[in-house]
């Protein structure tokens, strides 16, 4: 059997269904799980998350090809489809659930992201600073079921026509050549 080259890596970048729907239409991503990490209880709920006092973030954990897609591609992404400048708030969605981060996985994905931001930041993409935490993957938790695959499975859903598809749109227009041939419309 061929070795795909395997890798992990989490982001939280608000609403984990926008972002499970943006990641999951590249090509080398094999899985995206929607979940909780980054927080002080075990086993959280969707209902103890919405509170914000667990501290937990929305993430998901992506598992890619890293010989199709690298770690920097999928920073690129990130830093594109959702905005790293709002502390603790992405759009409507406010508390430190939706907080933007990368947990790293590798020393070397947290190198990546730490120099990704610098380069960011010394070439003034953003208008404002960049407030993404960049902080170790401790325990990750999986979200509830119905959470999973929820764009594909709700796409008619409010939230995913007025959220989600303009992510979705952004991200068919800057990263095409990136999107799994199925995907592209």
């Amino acid at each position: 059997m061929e070795n795909k080259n395997l890798q992990t890596a989490v982001f939280a970048g608000g609403c984990f269904w926008c972002t499970e729907a943006v990641f999951q239409r590249l090509e080398g991503v094999i899985n995206v799980v929607s979940g909780y990490t980054g927080g002080a209880i075990k086993n959280p709920a969707y209902r103890e998350i919405t509170t914000g006092r667990t501290g937990h973030a929305e993430a998901i954990k992506i598992e890619f090809e890293a010989d199709v897609i690298s770690f920097k591609e999928l920073l690129e992404v990130f830093f594109v489809t959702h905005d790293p400048t709002t502390l603790n708030r992405q759009g409507a969605d406010r508390g430190t659930q939706y907080r933007s981060a990368i947990f790293y996985v590798t020393d070397e994905q947290k190198k990546v992201a730490d120099e990704f931001i610098e380069h960011l930041t010394n070439e003034k993409v953003f208008d404002d600073p960049i407030v993404t935490e960049v902080t170790e993957l401790g325990p990750f938790y999986n979200a509830e079921d119905y959470h999973q695959n929820y764009y594909n499975q709700n796409s008619s859903q409010g939230y995913c026509q007025f959220v989600i598809n303009p992510k979705l749109s952004k991200l068919n227009a800057t990263f095409r050549n990136k999107l799994k041939k199925e995907k592209q419309n």
